[in-house]
């Protein structure tokens, strides 16, 4: 039986000694000897790459997957899972803030239910600040609010997989990537382990701009909700507005002189309007560029060399 350790690089270096101490111990702790370290370098500024480059010498068993730029941290993993070939592949981040120990937790887990294909952690409570858990929250009630296919909240990166999960799951080919929800859609049989996450030293490389930009991608990447609401909402507002003219053309007949017809309201419709109409070209355009993005035919990663 072989195991592949998949893990990116970005900013990593402050983690990896301290990380390769605690996957050692995983991996021992399970006897296995038959297994590989590929790490992802998605353009990491510090030099994180030399330092593993160094370790090869007592850890042969590392392999450098080297990216030719920063792609991003979805599209490193689903690289890296290309590159992985053991009978089952663990999939951790390695800033520490989850142990890799829990590799046995998972490794236990799967081995004593032959049929599972994945086992995942999952937060039963988020850390981090106010804004960090709320906004975390909010983002897993939109997706599941919004999307098809259900996923479990507060789910973490790490999981131990079967290869015959990661082959199916690398058959998709979406070029607008949220592997979180592929991971559910393709199916199989999925176990959650709740599992606390640690502080992580140093600030987060997610941040709030990332957060929004992953779930903007989630959101139109899973689902075409938001289309369906722009056509109700579309429908919604020009019947109200027959309404309102047909209440006008009434108030004038009875009326007549009257009633005077505002500049004001006039004013503050057509603003109305002009807005409504901008947010649905806005919400349409996106959904454009992501036919646009997948339809180039684009690899999602290009790998400059590979460290074997």
């Amino acid at each position: 039986m072989k195991i592949s350790v998949v893990s990116t690089l970005y900013k990593s270096k402050v983690f990896l000694e301290q990380f390769l101490i605690e996957i050692g111990k995983a991996l021992s702790a399970i006897e296995c000897n038959d297994f590989e370290l590929l790490f992802v370098n998605d353009g990491s500024p510090d030099d994180s790459v030399e330092y593993l480059l160094g370790r090869k010498k007592d850890i042969p068993q590392i392999k450098i997957i080297d990216l030719s730029r920063n792609f991003g941290h979805h599209y490193a993993i689903q690289a890296g899972l290309q590159y992985a070939n053991g009978d089952y592949i663990f999939l951790i981040d390695n800033d520490l803030e989850t142990s890799p120990e829990i590799l046995v937790e998972f490794y236990n887990e799967i081995k004593g239910n032959q049929s599972l294909d994945v086992v995942y952690g999952f937060q039963e409570s988020r850390k981090g600040d106010f804004l960090e858990r709320n906004s975390g929250s909010l983002f897993w009630i939109l997706i599941n609010k919004l999307s098809d296919t259900k996923i479990p909240h507060n789910i973490l990166t790490e999981r131990l997989m079967t290869h015959q999960y990661v082959k199916e799951l690398l058959r998709l080919q979406d070029a607008n990537l949220f592997i979180g929800g592929m991971m559910y859609w393709v199916g199989f049989n999925q176990k959650g382990i709740p599992v606390k996450k640690g502080a992580r030293d140093g600030a987060s490389t997610y941040t709030f701009k990332r957060r929004a930009k992953l779930m903007l991608q989630a959101i139109t990447s899973f689902s075409g909700k938001p289309l369906e609401w722009l056509f109700y909402f579309g429908l919604s507002i020009s019947f109200f507005s027959f309404l309102f003219i047909i209440y006008l053309v009434i108030q004038k007949l009875i009326y007549q002189d009257q009633v005077q017809l505002g500049w004001t309201s006039i004013i503050a419709i057509n603003v109305l309007i002009l807005g409504v109409i901008s947010t649905f070209l806005g919400i349409i355009g996106i959904y454009i560029y992501k036919i646009f993005k997948q339809v180039q035919g684009r690899p999602n990663a290009i790998v400059k060399r590979i460290y074997e």
